[in-house]
């Protein structure tokens, strides 16, 4: 398929890539010309700006904007809207507030113009391992799309299949699903984002615990030296709670043991806080996952070697820096 792609930065930039791999032709373009022409000299074609990227596209048109949540997602989309034509679609792959998208898709629909949200994760490592998405929208025109979210998405890999599965949807099997109407996507991938905060707040705090029983102030006979590093290696093999956020806890831990390089400053980029108020909006409780929010606030006053293992994590698979005035690493 031949498909626009707006936004090049760590994500946008390998889904392009991971798209040429699989020989769809892909238009690019970001404010960045020097984004702009690393991708198009492994492949892609370079734009000038939306009205050229929109023109270089066969009716009906597909582009796929891959940009920060906020005023800019909302001023390029309304842009691409008014070059676009009836039967065209615009796809949001960055993480838009769900009600956002709910309005987004009324609006556009009322123009002519299809528009699907899709929660994409995956962060630095999507180009090797592939997109787990969740795909809002009208059913059709995500059908029709299907080549796109195919080529994204890891596949069947190692994973063995589930049982109970026969006759349901292959979709999420190879990584991806249509969750519904516009705005379900992002919904899923909102919840998704809450769930991942709890599951590193849990990490954090176990290995916290592990590390203060070195202490010097506990008696001799009550302390242990534990090596870090080899009880994340362990617990990724065989262990009930292994996971990729062990995976990339391991590997940080492997390479800094202190984790001196990071300062525990750990940021929140919205979905937790999101998914929150989606619990309090349906009196769903979620302690543990408000906890872990609260947990992040906190962590930018005082830091603790769990905070650090947050930050080395949200490094390892998306590559966050730290940000705010006790940092040891540049903003980003």
């Amino acid at each position: 398929m031949k498909i626009g792609v707006v936004g090049l930065g760590r994500m946008g930039a390998n889904i392009v890539r991971r798209l040429m791999r699989d020989k769809h032709h892909c238009v690019v373009y970001d404010m960045s010309d020097e984004a702009v022409q690393k991708v198009a000299s492994e492949g892609a074609e370079a734009a000038d700006d939306l009205a050229s990227l929109v023109k270089a596209l066969d009716a009906p048109r597909a582009v796929w904007v891959m940009l920060p949540s906020g005023h800019v997602t909302e001023e390029t989309i309304e842009k691409l809207a008014g070059l676009m034509d009836k039967g065209d679609v615009i796809i949001d792959g960055g993480n838009t507030f769900y009600k956002d998208d709910i309005r987004r898709g009324k609006s556009l629909g009322e123009r002519g113009i299809d528009y699907v949200d899709v929660g994409t994760s995956g962060g630095v490592w999507g180009l090797e391992r592939g997109y787990c998405m969740m795909i809002g929208g009208k059913a059709e025109v995500v059908d029709r799309l299907d080549p796109i979210f195919a080529s994204l998405a890891p596949g069947l890999g190692t994973i063995e299949r589930t049982k109970g599965r026969e006759g349901r949807d292959r979709r999420p099997e190879f990584g991806y699903m249509y969750a519904g109407p516009c705005g379900a996507g992002h919904f899923v991938k909102m919840v998704h984002n809450g769930i991942e905060y709890g599951l590193m707040q849990a990490y954090a705090e176990g290995f916290d615990i592990l590390r203060n029983k070195m202490s010097e102030e506990l008696p001799e006979s009550e302390r242990y030296s534990l090596d870090m590093a080899d009880v994340a290696e362990v617990w990724r093999r065989g262990s009930v709670i292994s996971s990729w956020l062990l995976d990339l806890t391991a590997s940080a831990l492997a390479q800094d043991e202190k984790l001196d390089t990071f300062s525990g400053y750990v940021e929140d980029s919205g979905e937790g806080r999101w998914t929150i108020e989606a619990a309090i909006e349906e009196a769903v409780p979620s302690e543990v996952l408000t906890s872990a929010l609260f947990a992040r606030f906190r962590s930018r006053r005082d830091h603790t070697f769990g905070e650090k293992l947050l930050s080395a994590m949200r490094f390892g698979f998306g590559g966050h820096q730290e940000q705010g005035p006790k940092s040891t690493k540049s903003g980003g």
